[in-house]
C-alpha cells in the first residue's frame, strides 16, 4: 500500500507536538516597540510620523481600582512594521493592511545574507546577482514566501545614531538596486521582502532611478514590506517559516507588527 499525506489535523498536530518537545521552535524578529525604538527622520519640508509612546490612563487608582489601562501613541511606520500597497505612490489606491489576505502573511522564509559586503560598504545594494546565487544554492524562491536580507543591521537597533548612520544629512543604511526590485515584483513569486534596517529601501534610495525602488516595485505588485527585523542570524538560509501580525488597520498604509519564526531545532 502507498504511503499517503497526512490531513489537515494530522499536519497540524504535527506541527504543535513540535512545538511542544522541542523540535520546532519560535523566534521573535520583533525588534523591542518604546519610544526609544529607532525612527525614521525625514528633512525638511516633510511630516515625520510621531514616535511611540505610552499615556497612562489608570493604574490601581481611582481612574481604575482594579486595573491599568494605557492609551499608545503611534505612527503607522514606527518600529518593526508592515508596509501595505497603498502606502507608495506606485499603488497609492491599493490595499490597505486590513485588506491583505491572511494567508499571505505566513509563508517560508528564504534568507539571502549579505554581511560580509554590508561590512565593507554600509551603502551596499542587493542585486539581482545575489538573489540567483542564493537560488543556486538553496533551491528557488517559493510561492508565497518572504524573501528576508539578512544584513547584520540589527546590531543597531537600540542606537538610534548607528541604526540611521546619518553623514552630512545622508543616510547611509544598505538596501536592494532598482533592478533587483523590480525583478523580486515582476519574476519572483514572493509575498513579501524583509529587512533589518529602518525601511526597505536604502538610505539613501531616492537618488536610484525611479527614488525608493523597493516601495516603487514592491508595492506596486501588490508584494508587503516588513522592516527592522530582528534575530535574522538564528534562521536558516531556507527552511524556516515567518509569521507577520500587523494590526488589521481600516485603510491603514502600514502597521507596527509582531513577527515570528518557525524553525527546526
Amino acid at each position: 500500500m502507498s504511503a499517503t499525506a497526512p490531513s489537515g489535523d494530522e499536519s497540524i498536530a504535527g506541527v504543535l507536538a513540535a512545538l511542544a518537545d522541542g523540535r520546532v521552535r519560535v523566534v521573535d524578529l520583533t525588534n523591542e516597540l518604546s519610544a526609544d525604538t529607532p525612527t525614521l527622520t525625514l528633512p525638511e519640508p516633510f511630516a515625520n510620523l510621531i514616535d511611540f509612546s505610552l499615556e497612562e490612563v489608570s493604574a490601581f487608582d481611582d481612574s481604575g481600582p482594579l486595573w491599568r489601562h494605557n492609551n499608545i501613541h503611534t505612527g503607522e511606520h514606527i518600529g518593526t512594521h508592515l508596509d501595505a500597497p497603498r502606502h507608495w505612490i506606485s499603488n497609492r489606491d491599493g490595499a490597505g493592511v486590513s485588506d491583505i489576505p491572511v494567508g499571505r502573511l505566513v509563508g517560508p522564509a528564504h534568507v539571502v545574507d549579505i554581511t560580509a559586503r554590508v561590512d565593507a560598504d554600509p551603502d551596499y545594494l542587493l542585486e539581482v546577482d545575489d538573489i540567483l546565487a542564493y537560488q543556486s544554492e538553496h533551491g528557488p524562491l517559493s510561492p508565497g514566501s518572504w524573501l528576508l536580507v539578512r544584513s547584520g543591521w540589527d546590531q543597531f537597533a537600540r542606537d538610534e545614531a548607528a541604526f540611521l548612520n546619518i553623514s552630512d544629512g545622508v543616510s547611509h543604511t544598505p538596501g536592494i538596486s532598482a533592478a533587483a526590485a523590480r525583478w523580486l515584483a515582476q519574476e519572483s513569486p514572493i509575498a513579501g521582502y524583509g529587512v533589518e534596517t529602518v525601511g526597505i529601501d536604502a538610505g539613501n534610495a531616492f537618488v536610484l532611478e525611479p527614488p525608493m525602488p523597493a516601495h516603487h516595485f514592491l508595492l506596486e505588485a501588490d508584494r508587503y514590506g516588513v522592516t527592522s527585523l530582528q534575530n535574522l542570524a538564528s534562521l536558516p538560509a531556507a527552511g524556516a517559516a515567518i509569521v507577520v501580525c500587523p494590526l488589521p488597520i481600516v485603510g491603514g498604509t502600514g502597521s507596527p507588527a509582531r513577527v515570528l519564526a518557525l524553525v527546526a531545532s
